[in-house]
């Protein structure tokens, strides 16, 4: 499937994207345009839409995209839950909320400059959510034990 959101990833734009390859559709197709033609985009070519003002999968009652995304397709892990807790408080300027939420700004920041064409800039910064995916599960595990 195509999903489409707004060119200039930043933290909820590289999340989100993290989260519907990982658990949501694993032959996802990302686009990335200008915000005015996200919409027109979306219904010509059948493409999903996601964080952009007015998308379902977009902010919505003061929660980011990724919240969105976990809530429409009931993705309810312990480890995705604090890794949205994170990427909610680093892309809604809440950042004193979560303990890691200025790191991943800084590293949104960093990634941006570094690499500004969006694809490239995803293709490095899943990394990042892999680490960070993989540091919630074992600190969930350890809790339970």
């Amino acid at each position: 499937m195509k999903w489409v959101t707004r060119a200039h990833v930043h933290v909820d734009r590289v999340a989100c994207p993290w989260l519907i390859s990982r658990f949501v559709d694993n032959n996802a197709e990302f686009v990335f345009v200008a915000p005015d033609i996200v919409d027109q985009f979306a219904k010509n070519e059948v493409a999903i839409p996601f964080d952009i003002e007015g998308a379902e999968l977009g902010h919505q009652d003061g929660h980011c995209s990724f919240v969105s995304i976990m809530e429409k397709y009931h993705l309810t892990e312990k480890a995705l839950l604090q890794l949205a807790d994170v990427v909610n408080a680093a892309d809604t300027d809440q950042l004193d909320t979560n303990p890691y939420a200025r790191g991943l700004e800084a590293l949104a920041q960093g990634f941006s400059l570094m690499y500004p064409d969006d694809t490239d800039n995803l293709e490095v910064q899943f990394a990042v959510y892999d680490a960070l995916y993989a540091f919630f599960r074992l600190k969930v595990a350890r809790e339970n034990t």
